[in-house]
């Protein structure tokens, strides 16, 4: 039985980079399944320090993320800046219009490119509001549920 946090969540990372995990419990279940002793509770705390978010995929299922280091700032502190600057988030066919705080679009667009979601062509920003290109209509609308979820957690229609 292994116990060393920083081997669990190096493979809390990895696990989530190779599999589609939708749900606490399965995450919790492969992590016990290669040796280490769990509860939920652990790998609840270790998806918040680690900066892992949950996001929508196309198909509307939806699966944990990693985000990426930018620099020195931690992922988790990363997403916090992005959340709490946000004020509206809807889609308008293939792209997506983010409001935020006056002031913060800059940051939340270089927050928002530091997480590589497969569904961000790029993004635009100007003073409080970030355009994001999709590839299609259904990857902005799973964009959409994915940054609002980050904006009110149990949250998944537009704010």
């Amino acid at each position: 039985m292994r116990t060393d946090k920083n081997d669990r969540q190096e493979l809390i990372l990895r696990l989530i980079k190779e599999h589609d995990i939708s749900t606490q419990d399965e995450l919790t279940a492969l992590v016990n399944s290669k040796g280490f002793n769990v509860t939920q509770a652990t790998c609840s705390r270790d998806i918040k320090e680690l900066g892992i978010i949950k996001v929508t995929m196309p198909n509307r299922n939806t699966k944990y993320a990693v985000l990426e280091r930018t620099g020195d700032v931690a992922p988790g502190r990363l997403l916090a800046v992005f959340s709490n600057c946000l004020i509206s988030c809807k889609s308008a066919m293939n792209m997506v219009v983010i409001k935020t705080l006056p002031g913060m679009a800059q940051a939340a667009a270089s927050a928002l490119d530091s997480m590589h979601l497969s569904s961000v062509v790029g993004s635009i920003a100007g003073d409080d509001t970030v355009f994001v290109a999709a590839p299609g209509i259904e990857e902005a609308e799973a964009l959409v549920s994915t940054i609002v979820d980050m904006m009110n957690p149990g949250s998944s229609s537009d704010v």
